[in-house]
């Protein structure tokens, strides 16, 4: 007889099995074991906030092996990560037992531990604590909100602004930060401003430079040198003087380590020293908190790495002052230990910073069993966390005042040296601006007031101000952070749901508003202004916040909030789609239109020249339109792709003639990007449609040879025979980009793959991703054609040519034979074409669009070419009854708390 540990992940199940003994079993929930379902319902306002909850086949497996684990057990111990999502998940596993009445006859206790190491989990199994209500109340809130905010608001986008994806409550934020710092930066003006350096030799012929300062007995500001006459001027000035040493102040500084590592400084140090995103940040962090293979012995390197804390236990300081003084001796150990304080915006302290959980384990100890990512992370929270106890670094600055003769010239000169390098031996920290010049770290020679100085080169200069910086990963969070929106923990999921939604791109590490994050933006602050600004949202955390200390109830939370949200959503229903438009269009002007060089208006269009170029909506999104249409057809994207030539806006370019058509084969632009055309349209027969292919991204249609436009028109192609099997393997583009095909299977390849040179390698490995879900049960005993069992997004099924069908519920894919599959494909399933039974026309049409959507869901949204080959359900077989479609279910974030 055991008792019952139930933590997160795989990992950690193995390693605190290894530490707490053959007494207990110690199982893996993987993540959440149920969800809100996504459709309609699921959080009623109506009923105080009610919510129902669903279990998905992976979680009701993980629950199916816990109910087993529990037979005869007395304890069922939740020890899932000490934050809120882990309570949650502790909260929803013991729910779950509970309706089921599992639970009878055993204590379910909650234990926390904040690194995986032996003596930190049996100290946490010692000391057993009830689940925190509070923090399941803030969860409860969190999920609530972001659900009834993506669900309501989402369904507003896509009827008011088509081709819009979804909204969600701290994304929205986020993107429109990024959108008006985008802003910004178009309707900046430079300004032009000059420095004057001179350089100059001391009398031991010491050389250095000083910046002039001060012009005829008045101080300079920025812009009083602001053109070449006013800079020379000034220039020939010092060039006449002749200039003394005025005064030399010394002084001597501190600079303090900073504090250990906050989920947040991690993410932006990781991205600004190690170049990674902060998704990988913190994937690369759970592996190591999870545990490395050490001599045999799973050991975990770090401690938790979702905190809000900046503090560390007595016991870690301790060695780390141990080691500082072992390593770099009792000089760079200070008299007392560091206490550090957070400075962010409702920070939760309740974890300890991010510390490795042995400072005797350093990198050069453990490298050689990590990642090439796992050990510049390791080796970063390692010597930030040394660093943090280690002693001041001191700085002597100096500064000397040069003087002409008249006492109305002066020039400054700075700089420093490091009496004692305290941290700095150890670490520096990252800045986001690396165009920052530290004029402070120069050295300069011995100067004493009085020196008589030879002058030298005297240079003008000009500079124009700059715009501010777009967006980083790091400053992004920091933002975040410091005007208290969203989560750390949750920041990872906010920016890569920006991402994959297309509403902004990463360029030069860099974020950049796609025209589609702008429009949804626009409309937001036009509609929902209160809903997209960081003031509200910053006090809905402080609100939430409150819940989880206990001092606000999150039914009322959540009434206040949804009484005002309903009532603004409300207020959208009447409106009507130009209104939308025209409201986009002012708010957006100065980007779409921004003024032409010449001065003409940037609104006239290029093409019929009368026409006036506004923003349109169609189908897909938006786009650029002529008020003459259709008389005038002329559209472009809402903005050009950089290297983008009037000629493709204007019109066709023609490439040149196909070798075996001889017609032209030109590049074009359309609503919604650039394409290639082979031939024009018949008009005599308008059912022949001539040859047309998308471009993929990467590649330039400025430069785009004839060469490729012949080899994307004739796509798919050959790749090779696989080498094992034999078979074809096609390369092609398909609805959601570059895929390769080897009979019914197909392979996604990245968006850095030429589908045009995508070798036999690459296709091979990217179909054995594919492949490692699928199994071959072998040839059909009636025509010899292979039965498959796959994979699907729903649970695994049978396939055999143009048949599919669910396998039964319970049913491993693993264990499913050839006779059973053949079995259940004669029992359920039916052929699209030449069925037992006749079908009508009428009727035959809603089945196979349903098929084809059976078959979509089963497989998910891998790669696949525009035709798709025809299959149908063993569900949908069996009907021929015309189905009313289902209401178009609303996606929310994909983050469970943002």
């Amino acid at each position: 007889m055991t008792d019952v540990v139930v933590v997160e992940s795989p990992a950690k199940a193995k390693t605190i099995n290894k530490y707490l003994g053959s007494g207990y079993t110690v199982l893996a929930s993987f993540g959440h074991v149920r969800d809100l379902p996504p459709k309609d319902g699921s959080v009623r306002p109506d009923e105080n906030f009610a919510m129902s909850w669903q279990t998905d086949e992976r979680g009701a497996k993980q629950i199916s092996a816990i109910t087993k684990a529990l037979k005869g057990a007395k304890n069922l111990y939740l020890a899932t990560d000490p934050d809120r999502e882990g309570e949650a998940i502790s909260w929803h596993v013991r729910s779950v037992l509970e309706e089921k009445k599992l639970l009878k006859n055993v204590d379910v206790h909650r234990v926390t531990f904040n690194e995986i190491t032996k003596s930190a989990v049996t100290a946490a199994m010692a000391a057993p604590r009830e689940l925190d209500r509070p923090l399941i109340d803030a969860y409860l809130a969190r999920r609530a909100l972001d659900y009834l905010v993506g669900f309501t608001l989402s369904p507003v986008l896509w009827r008011k602004l088509p081709g819009s994806r979804s909204a969600g409550r701290v994304q929205s934020v986020a993107l429109r930060l990024i959108c008006e710092r985008e802003a910004e930066i178009e309707v900046f003006r430079p300004k032009e401003y000059w420095t004057v350096t001179g350089g100059f030799t001391t009398p031991g012929k010491a050389a250095f430079q000083a910046r002039l300062t001060h012009l005829k007995g008045e101080k300079l500001d920025q812009f009083d040198l602001n053109n070449e006459q006013l800079a020379f001027g000034a220039r020939d000035t010092v060039l006449s003087g002749q200039f003394t040493v005025r005064s030399v102040e010394r002084k001597r500084t501190k600079r303090n380590p900073p504090p250990p590592f906050t989920t947040s400084t991690l993410q932006q140090e990781a991205s600004r020293k190690l170049g990674m995103s902060a998704q990988t940040t913190m994937r690369t962090a759970q592996q190591l908190y999870e545990g490395v293979d050490l001599r045999g012995e799973t050991t975990g390197l770090i401690t938790y790495m979702r905190t809000d804390g900046v503090t560390m236990a007595k016991e870690a300081i301790g060695s780390i002052r141990g080691h500082i003084g072992k390593a770099f001796g009792d000089d760079y150990v200070p008299d007392f230990p560091r206490a550090y304080a957070t400075k962010a915006k409702n920070a939760q302290e309740a974890h300890e910073a991010i510390r490795p959980t042995d400072v005797f384990l350093t990198p050069q100890q453990v490298g050689h069993a990590l990642t090439p990512d796992q050990k510049k992370l390791y080796e970063l929270i390692w010597k930030r966390s040394v660093a943090s106890q280690m002693q001041s670094a001191e700085l002597d600055q100096v500064a000397v005042t040069l003087a002409d003769a008249s006492g109305q010239t002066l020039l400054r000169a700075t700089g420093s040296t490091i009496a004692f390098d305290g941290f700095l031996k150890l670490y520096i920290e990252g800045r986001d601006d690396t165009k920052v010049e530290d004029e402070d770290g120069k050295l300069l020679p011995p100067m004493k007031e009085g020196d008589r100085l030879t002058t030298g080169a005297v240079d003008a200069e000009q500079h124009f101000t700059q715009p501010p910086p777009r967006y980083s990963e790091a400053s992004l969070v920091k933002k975040m952070e410091e005007i208290g929106i969203g989560r750390p923990s949750t920041y990872a999921s906010i920016l890569g749901v920006l991402r994959d939604r297309n509403y902004v791109r990463l360029d030069a590490r860099r974020f950049i508003p796609e025209d589609r994050g702008r429009l949804v933006t626009a409309f937001l602050t036009s509609f929902f202004e209160r809903y997209v600004d960081s003031g509200f949202t910053a006090s809905l955390e402080e609100q939430l916040d409150d819940i989880s200390g206990g001092r606000a109830d999150w039914h009322d939370v959540m009434a206040a909030f949804w009484h005002d949200f309903s009532a603004a959503v409300a207020q959208t229903k009447d409106l009507k789609i130009s209104d939308v438009i025209d409201a986009l269009d002012e708010d957006l002007a100065p980007h779409f239109f921004p003024p032409r060089p010449d001065g003409s208006d940037p609104r006239v269009c290029t093409s019929c020249g009368t026409g006036r170029l506004g923003l349109r909506l169609g189908k897909f999104g938006a786009f650029i339109g002529c008020s003459n249409y259709p008389t005038c057809q002329f559209t472009r994207r809402l903005v050009a792709e950089e290297g983008d030539t009037e000629g493709l806006n204007d019109g066709p370019k023609v490439l040149g003639q196909d070798p075996d058509t001889g017609e032209d084969i030109s590049i074009r632009r359309g609503p919604y990007g650039l394409y290639i055309q082979r031939g024009e349209p018949n008009p005599e027969d308008k059912k022949a449609k001539p040859k047309r292919t998308t471009i993929p991204k990467g590649i330039d249609g400025n430069t785009m040879t004839m060469e490729q436009a012949l080899g994307l028109l004739s796509l798919p192609r050959l790749v090779g025979l696989h080498p094992e099997t034999g078979e074809k393997i096609e390369a092609g583009l398909g609805r959601f980009g570059p895929y390769v095909k080897m009979g019914a299977i197909y392979g996604t390849l990245d968006k850095d793959d030429d589908v045009l040179t995508v070798g036999l390698n690459r296709a091979v490995d990217s179909l054995a991703k594919k492949l490692a879900s699928i199994r071959n049960l072998g040839a059909h005993p009636k025509d010899g054609e292979p039965v498959m069992i796959r994979k699907g997004r729903f649970g695994p099924y049978a396939q055999h040519g143009q048949l599919i069908a669910n396998l039964p519920k319970g049913l491993d894919m693993e264990e499913v034979t050839l006779d059973e599959a053949v079995a259940l494909l004669a029992e359920k399933g039916k052929p699209l074409k030449g069925g037992a039974k006749k079908t009508s026309a009428k009727k035959a049409a809603p089945k196979a669009t349903k098929a084809k959507k059976a078959v979509a869901s089963a497989e998910g949204d891998e790669a696949a070419p525009k035709t798709v080959t025809k299959r149908i359900s063993a569900k949908s077989a069996t009907k021929t009854k015309t189905t009313t479609p289902r209401k178009r279910k609303t996606v929310s974030d994909t983050s469970s708390e943002d």
